[in-house]
């Protein structure tokens, strides 16, 4: 593109700027005056257009230089784009066919053209709606394996690893917007913070939970100086797109160097609050069966997640981790059986702390879910949110505890079952 400034694209003005740019005319096809373009951007910080053509449809995402939930008041730097554009190529390496093709990136306006996904919707939206899709577990139980693994010291060659990290190193702004949003805002009354007002009684006993607010500066301590793996950063149910036979991850831009469990514990978090939201959508009829479904699914994402990490620890662990030479090449394959149960330990105990304070800022702090939010009945929304928040906390705080699914799943329904009566 000939522009140097950035400009924020429009529906009016896309076709023009984006007409002569190849790779884009030849997917949409016909001339750029006739394309049908929509803007569809409904997350809290970009740009989203569809443009569709005589040929085909591509989207386009647009940073802005500022956070879009709340205004030019809060600034961001344009290269998140970067970041997210660069985090995609890795990503479709590592786990292919499960994030968006990528056909443009212009790094001076921040502008990435990818795939359109279609007849694809929202995981979340799905999920609110009440489908029960056979593919979710696998798909995304394989995705975190493969590019949580594939790009850590267990599989990289340590220069390129170590060149990586420092390139991800840079997206500073938005580690801070996780930083704070996640692990400090909701644990007492920061400026931005939000909650439904029913809430209230529960939300001053949390904020002065001493060992709470230990255990989440903990694991701010853990997101923040543990960096094994490029994360996604941002994974939950908004994050994914979905049909009843595909499965693709999008929107990375948060991504950056961290713990393995970072990834896997946002996104069971958010299928654990998507089951604690359906008393606020029983209004069409019970959702008894889709409440099994989502600890269905959160067991078996977790299933899949072990069985390939393992599979990919026993065939692809070629980084300077747990080298080969200190246990297979001596014959002794139960000492790399032995590691490989201490590291999924770790995972599996930092997933629960991640998954218990991504629970309560999705409820008291800036960024909430539709899950929740679409509940009109605010008294109806506190009965769902309320058992979710105590949920969090026990996970976060019991962590070391916790040794099953069994566990989890009955302690799930029986807060669910509680605030039902």
């Amino acid at each position: 593109m000939h522009e140097t400034a950035f400009k924020p694209l429009t529906v009016e003005t896309l076709p023009a700027r984006l007409g002569p740019i190849a790779a884009v005319a030849e997917r949409v096809g016909g001339s750029p005056s006739a394309w049908k373009v929509r803007e569809v951007g409904d997350g809290n910080l970009n740009l989203v257009f569809i443009v569709e053509g005589e040929k085909g449809a591509v989207v386009v995402k647009q940073a802005l230089p500022y956070v879009r939930l709340v205004g030019e008041s809060w600034p961001l730097p344009l290269k998140r784009s970067f970041f997210e554009y660069h985090a995609l190529v890795r990503q479709e390496k590592r786990a292919p066919g499960l994030v968006p093709a990528i056909y443009h990136f212009d790094e001076g306006q921040a502008l990435t053209v990818m795939e359109y996904l279609s007849p694809h919707i929202i995981l979340r939206r799905a999920l609110i709606q009440g489908w029960q899709l056979p593919r979710i577990a696998e798909d995304l139980g394989l995705f975190m394996a493969r590019t949580l693994f594939r790009g850590s010291d267990l599989s990289m060659e340590a220069r390129e690893r170590k060149q990586d990290l420092a390139l991800f190193a840079d997206n500073v702004e938005l580690c801070d917007i996780t930083e704070n949003l996640v692990f400090t805002d909701p644990y007492f009354a920061a400026e931005m913070n939000r909650h439904t007002p029913e809430l209230d009684p529960l939300v001053k006993e949390l904020r002065a939970d001493r060992d709470l607010k230990v255990e989440a500066q903990k694991l701010k301590h853990l997101f923040a100086a543990k960096a094994e793996t490029l994360v996604h950063g941002d994974l939950h149910t908004g994050s994914v797109m979905v049909t009843e036979s595909d499965t693709r991850v999008i929107d990375p831009e948060f991504a950056f160097y961290g713990p393995i469990s970072f990834d896997v514990g946002m996104l069971l978090a958010n299928y654990w609050m998507a089951f604690f939201s359906q008393k606020g959508h029983e209004a069409q009829g019970s959702r008894e069966e889709m409440r099994a479904y989502l600890l269905k699914v959160i067991e078996e994402t977790w299933t899949v997640f072990r069985e390939e990490f393992s599979r990919l620890w026993r065939t692809e662990r070629t980084g300077m981790l747990y080298h080969r030479s200190l246990y297979e090449d001596q014959g002794d394959h139960l000492g790399a059986e032995q590691a490989l149960n201490h590291v999924l330990h770790d995972i599996w105990t930092e997933m629960l702390g991640f998954a218990g304070v991504e629970i309560h800022r999705r409820i008291l702090g800036l960024a909430h879910n539709a899950d929740f939010e679409i509940i009109d009945d605010t008294g109806l929304r506190a009965a769902c949110e309320a058992p979710a928040l105590t949920f969090g906390r026990h996970i976060a705080v019991n962590r070391e505890r916790i040794t099953s699914f069994g566990e989890l799943h009955a302690l799930a329904r029986m807060l669910d079952s509680e605030n039902r009566r």
